[in-house]
């Protein structure tokens, strides 16, 4: 799992105050929203009718966090969706708000593993964390092991039907090298199932590390909460291994996801 992102009293300096993150993103995105905002409406409106066929096309998932604190109806994320749609290979994007700590983030789907590189050492790091001036996460993950998986459990992400809109998402990441052909999902599907709250699950196979975990959508953050605390936590100590967990606040971020076609809303 990867390093705790939160900021707290100690990490303060990695964190800007409210209105000082705001005046930061408007001049990170002032310079290209013009640009980009002219051509925009009509690629939003093109994957919107092709957004089933572009999920089947998903061959990466990147996984991002900025070490900020911003509650998410400060973010311009209206904005910041013109730029990132305008990205090579990029498909769709569920924002992540952080429960207890406003950080923000986001699991997108692109075509290409290539292009998911190049968006974490590209147009992230440097559009995004660079100007804000915060530390940040990225991962890369091959979406093209998990689809099996990650369908059993329901997953819109590789066209399954959304069930319900999620009230919260669990992101969890276990430290351990294990290429996925190896990984015993047939025996965990079937407990996760069990698990309160639970909607779906995308499953995630880390890019050169084989890291096993996973975007999870439940109910209400209370389960997610329950989950990412008391049972995950279980599961990572039998497999004698850290871990990292966090938890999101889907209805803050619902609206943002809507308009970048993330698959949970159908």
């Amino acid at each position: 799992m990867k390093p705790p992102n939160q900021t707290t009293d100690d990490t303060c300096s990695f964190s800007l105050n409210r209105r000082e993150m705001l005046a930061t993103w408007a001049a990170a995105t002032s310079g290209v929203i013009i640009s980009a905002t002219a051509g925009s409406v009509a690629p939003f409106a093109k994957n919107l009718s092709t957004r089933k066929e572009n999920i089947m096309k998903t061959k990466a998932f990147v996984y991002t966090e900025l070490q900020n604190s911003v509650p998410f109806n400060d973010v311009p994320w209206s904005d910041l969706n013109a730029l990132i749609a305008e990205q090579p290979g990029f498909i769709n994007k569920t924002w992540l708000s952080g429960v207890g700590n406003n950080s923000v983030g986001g699991l997108y789907s692109f075509d290409s593993i290539e292009n998911a590189q190049l968006y974490c050492t590209g147009f992230f790091p440097n559009e995004v964390g660079l100007k804000l001036g915060v530390a940040q996460t990225t991962r890369v993950f091959d979406a093209t092991l998990v689809s099996d998986a990650s369908l059993d459990m329901g997953s819109p992400h590789f066209g399954a039907a959304p069930t319900q809109e999620p009230g919260a998402f669990v992101y969890t990441e276990v430290q351990v090298n294990v290429p996925f052909d190896k990984a015993p999902w047939q025996d965990r599907n079937p407990v996760l199932k069990q698990q309160k709250g639970l909607i779906s699950k995308l499953w995630l196979n880390g890019l050169h590390t084989n890291t096993l975990g996973g975007l999870d959508a439940f109910d209400t953050i209370e389960n997610a909460k329950a989950f990412a605390i008391e049972a995950f936590p279980k599961t990572a100590a039998k497999m004698n291994a850290a871990f990292y967990t966090r938890v999101f606040d889907a209805k803050a971020s619902k609206g943002a996801s809507r308009g970048l076609n993330s698959p949970y809303y159908a």
